[in-house]
């Protein structure tokens, strides 16, 4: 073989690996939306998770492309775009169940995986839910969001607060920290839900959760109604020296008074 065989191959051989695309980043690079690169360490992450089980979504392109969490998850190799009218064999997420999320499904998302829908709060009307095929629809119990379009609002959670608040209720802590762990702002949601995220993950049946949910929501209302109760400052035991002189004022008028209606 010449000198110069040799060193093409050489070069050949020290080229580095090509990355490939899988087809949610191709979309996204070919739309020309602006996305966060994967660095070396979270390729690292995303190929040694313990996540065994698929996760994805619907999308519905209600939501900024920027601030959608949905997307983020996919651009990091978290989540898979399913095609509206794709049927998802496992647990997904919709407002029109009537069944609630319950430890009980722990083996349906372990064998088939989670989804959730990908739409603003503002176009449920708009959704087509009943295009996304699932034999397992479920709804999720009170929680509060923490992202920060609808921080602190009950019940509207982003897809990645729904699919960490599944996670954890089903049985899947750790795989609910890494999706989570995504965002700055992710740990906020199990600071403001955590609690009621381990009563709901302690329940025994769907019923179960939502007898836990109207318990802990009868009990806040109390809280707020004993708040409201509560004087705006605290009584005085003692009154003051012009408290006093006023009583003492009107007793002496109101004598006068029954004194100038006595006739001698």
């Amino acid at each position: 073989m010449s000198g110069r065989r040799k060193r093409n191959k050489n070069k050949l051989l020290e080229r580095k690996p090509r990355r490939v695309l899988g087809k949610e980043q191709k979309h996204y690079r070919e739309s020309g939306e602006e996305s966060e690169e994967l660095d070396e360490d979270d390729e690292a992450e995303v190929n040694e998770r313990s996540v065994q089980f698929p996760v994805a979504m619907w999308d519905m392109e209600h939501c900024d492309p920027k601030k959608c969490s949905g997307r983020k998850l996919a651009r990091h190799g978290l989540i898979k775009i399913l095609r509206l009218g794709a049927r998802f064999p496992g647990l997904c997420l919709t407002p029109i169940s009537d069944k609630c999320v319950s430890p009980t499904d722990c083996d349906i998302v372990r064998e088939y995986g989670c989804a959730v829908v990908d739409c603003s709060w503002a176009r449920l009307d708009d959704t087509p839910f009943n295009r996304m095929k699932t034999p397992h629809p479920r709804l999720l119990p009170f929680l509060v969001a923490a992202n920060p379009i609808n921080y602190g609002k009950p019940c509207q959670l982003s897809c990645v607060e729904a699919i960490a608040a599944t996670l954890i209720i089903t049985g899947f802590p750790d795989e609910a920290n890494l999706y989570l762990g995504k965002f700055s702002w992710g740990h906020a949601f199990l600071e403001l839900n955590g609690e009621l995220l381990e009563k709901y993950a302690r329940c025994a049946s769907s019923k179960e959760v939502i007898a836990t949910q109207e318990e802990y929501l009868k009990n806040a209302w109390q809280e707020k109604l004993d708040r409201l109760a509560l004087p705006d400052f605290p009584q005085s035991d003692t009154e003051s020296e012009e408290e006093k002189e006023e009583k003492d004022g009107n007793a002496v008028a109101e004598a006068a008074e029954k004194l100038g209606d006595i006739k001698v």
